[in-house]
């Protein structure tokens, strides 16, 4: 799989820029500042219709514009295909496939894979919950398209239920309102079932994975490894809770909730008001063995149990959104116990390993995602860069960015487009290093 060229039109600071892409490795150089970033961004908007920068799509669109528009061809194979994203803040967005007439975004989800690592990627390890979920959700997401409708279906249900508890927070509560949040259980569990069935497909693939390339690039004999933490609890033991930090400190409960600032002095998964007790281990291992079906009525009964401290809290309390992932290293938390190099490491690591999960999941030909490597090199040292370019010089086709030429390993340095500014990007004529 592999971009042939891209067109952007309004998209940051770009007001027109395009690009010719090679097979195998591109190379974005020049100083900070100047766009690369957003040339990288842009490609990973494509599939999966997010940034990851941002959360809102109002940042994308050039300032004082009302749209931007990233355009590529794309080659899979034999085959190619024209997309365009037509991205409206504020308004649904639209895509064309083909020069066709205009559908909806959704529909050019799974069209082109992507996996791009950037700086921000160190909040895997050290930021909230919500970005650890969102690395599951987009894997999950580019690998069965349709689940970019559930997520969507989740979050607006989750928003009108939040919104009943808070209308009912002083109001006395009666079996009318009763009525109306069991019709909200059964449309949450429905599409909350169904986002965490395939987050734990993607858990389970991503492990042996990250474990192999965590190995590859630090040469450590330590164990990487990733466990699940859920909100839904399995009883198993006494005065065990495995809910995630989010689920026990949070008080906004929406589907993009931040744990409080001063969640760092707080226990990880300590004690909670709520009553029930889970050992972490059984609890992630039951999960992970239930059906789509079992998971919605772990979570109708969760809901159920929760019904008073909602009421009391005017927030949903048990559900995806409310889950977390721990990384470790043998038994030790990577967050808060790992050096500056183990913890780009295992970073690095979880993007190598959702590269695999893509390879594993369609070998036919031309079929590998597009790897983006986002100004990564620069934090490397010399034998962490020589084994991410061995590993990630086998793609089809990537893409790196870097503000410094000696930062990038020579065997990437085949094609190289030197960003001057917003409105001037050239090829470099490539020289042999000493």
């Amino acid at each position: 799989m592999r971009l042939s060229q891209l067109t952007l039109t309004d998209f940051r600071s770009y007001a027109q820029a395009q690009l010719e892409l090679q097979p195998g490795p591109n190379v974005l150089l020049g100083f900070n500042g100047v766009g690369k970033t957003n040339i990288a961004e842009a490609i990973g908007y494509l599939s999966t219709l997010s940034s990851h920068r941002v959360s809102q799509d109002g940042p994308l669109v050039r300032h004082g514009q009302k749209q931007a528009f990233i355009r590529a061809e794309a080659h899979r194979g034999s085959r190619q295909a024209r997309l365009e994203v037509e991205i409206n803040p504020g308004r649904s967005n639209r895509a064309r496939i083909n020069r066709g007439n205009p559908v909806r975004a959704t529909d050019v989800l799974g069209i082109l894979r992507t996996v791009l690592f950037a700086p921000e990627d160190l909040d895997l390890i050290k930021g909230s919950p919500t970005v650890r979920r969102r690395l599951l959700d987009d894997l999950a997401v580019q690998l069965r398209p349709a689940l970019g409708r559930v997520r969507l279906d989740y979050e607006k249900v989750l928003k009108q239920r939040n919104a009943l508890l808070k209308s009912l927070r002083h109001e006395s509560f009666t079996a009318t309102h009763e009525s109306t949040l069991a019709v909200w259980d059964h449309q949450l569990a429905e599409a909350g079932s169904h986002l965490l069935k395939a987050r734990l497909e993607m858990l389970t693939a991503l492990r042996p994975h990250t474990a192999t390339a965590y190995e590859q690039l630090s040469g450590s004999i330590r164990t990487a490894r990733l466990r699940y933490l859920s909100s839904l609890e399995v009883e198993t033991g006494p005065d065990q809770d495995s809910r995630p930090q989010d689920a026990q400190l949070d008080e906004r409960g929406d589907a993009e909730a931040e744990p409080p600032l001063d969640a760092e002095a707080e226990p990880e998964s300590g004690s909670s008001s709520r009553a029930g007790s889970v050992d972490p281990s059984a609890d992630a291992s039951v999960l992970e063995s239930a059906s789509r079906q079992e998971l919605a009525e772990l979570m109708l009964s969760g809901l159920a149990g929760a019904r008073r401290e909602e009421r009391q809290r005017a927030i949903t309390l048990v559900g995806p959104h409310r889950d977390d992932i721990a990384f470790t290293l043998d038994e030790v938390p990577v967050k808060g116990f790992a050096s500056h190099g183990e913890t780009w490491s295992f970073a690095l690591a979880l993007r190598l390993a959702a590269y695999r999960v893509m390879i594993d999941d369609d070998t036919s030909e031309g079929s590998q995602p597009v790897l983006i490597l986002d100004d990564v090199f620069a934090e490397l040292d010399a034998r962490r860069r020589r084994r991410l370019a061995e590993l990630a010089g086998e793609a089809e086709q990537l893409i790196v960015t870097a503000a410094v030429d000696d930062d990038v390993p020579a065997s990437l340095m085949r094609s190289a487009l030197r960003v001057e500014s917003v409105d001037q990007i050239s090829q470099v004529t490539l020289h042999e290093r000493d």
